[in-house]
């Protein structure tokens, strides 16, 4: 098999299952509203969204009930094996359980159905195939109508298994919206790694303050700006008024430009005002770092002031500062 042929495979691989989520994304309707309102009333219930699978959709199921929990709608993964050896324990009325089978004819999942209506739980299927013995068992279908799969004996999951999964993250954001679910909560159930550092610190916990703040007034000098990045080891002064308030920011850039243009020595005794840049970006010392990280990587810019909610300085973001953290 030549280079070029693995390529064209894989590319057709690809192509498949684009088509395969546009024909799922064009199903959606009223099952899937539904669905949503059901899956709601179970929450506000105190209630658990229960998703079960077998085969490769065991896999699929416990993806998307991570994702459910991650983001304020309470799940749990049911193997249906499992459950018919005690783990039905783990189930309440007020539950709802997504039962994940393409075909619709998994016997494992057949067989937990009728469990799991003596418990009195709702049962949301996705299969796709309307007339399935699941789809017909459930309270509500939502249809997975991809197409064939990406295998070339059209048996191993592949299309079915990604649009199954794309389903699962459509009701997910969409129930995250429906919850009013904030980054703040998002971040108490990430506590660990970069997410959650990045979630839960704020700007308060990483900005530079006192020594190492480089502030000057807008009186000052460049040379003294450029003494005060100096010492405080930073690559850009705030400009504050008389008032404490943001007046400006100067960097190392800024410098930069102004001797390849001009050269030093006749700039060094001006005003910093002349060449800092007015009305510059901040942030609220009261923002998540999360936030932070999001405009640098959007403006493209390396520091950003801090400013407290009555204008005035209390700090400086170096984009510098984020990686010694873990934050980027």
């Amino acid at each position: 098999m030549t280079n070029e042929a693995m390529i064209q495979r894989a590319k057709q691989v690809f192509d498949i299952e684009i088509a395969g989520l546009t024909k799922t994304r064009d199903s959606l309707g009223d099952s899937f509203v539904r669905a949503i309102d059901l899956m709601l009333a179970c929450i506000r219930a105190e209630g658990i969204i229960v998703v079960t699978g077998v085969g490769k959709n065991l896999a699929v199921a416990e993806k998307m009930s991570a994702i459910f929990a991650s983001t304020g709608t309470r799940s749990i993964c049911l193997n249906p094996v499992q459950a018919m050896h005690g783990d039905l324990g783990m189930v309440a009325p007020r539950d709802v359980l997504i039962a994940l089978s393409f075909s619709g004819e998994s016997d494992e999942i057949l067989r937990l159905i009728p469990a799991i209506r003596r418990h009195g739980l709702k049962v949301i299927a996705m299969t796709g195939r309307p007339q399935s013995t699941l789809a017909e068992m459930s309270d509500i279908h939502l249809e997975i109508p991809c197409g064939r799969e990406a295998c070339p004996f059209g048996m191993a999951p592949t299309n079915s298994t990604t649009a199954t999964m794309a389903m699962g993250d459509a009701l997910a954001m969409v129930m995250i919206d429906a919850l009013k679910f904030d980054v703040e909560s998002y971040a108490l159930n990430h506590p660990a790694g970069a997410i959650g550092r990045a979630l839960i610190l704020k700007v308060t916990d990483i900005m530079r303050t006192g020594e190492r703040l480089a502030k000057v007034a807008p009186a000052a000098t460049v040379m003294d700006a450029l003494m005060a990045m100096t010492k405080a080891k930073s690559g850009a002064a705030v400009i504050a008024a008389a008032d404490g308030k943001l007046a400006g920011i100067f960097t190392d850039g800024d410098f930069r430009r102004i001797v390849a243009g001009r050269g030093s020595g006749d700039v060094l005794g001006e005003p910093v005002a002349n060449y800092m840049t007015r009305s510059p970006l901040f942030v609220r010392d009261d923002a998540l770092a999360a936030e932070i990280v999001k405009v640098f990587e959007k403006k493209r810019i390396d520091d950003l002031p801090v400013c407290g909610a009555d204008g005035q300085v209390v700090g400086l973001v170096d984009i510098q500062d984020l990686p010694k953290i873990k934050v980027l």
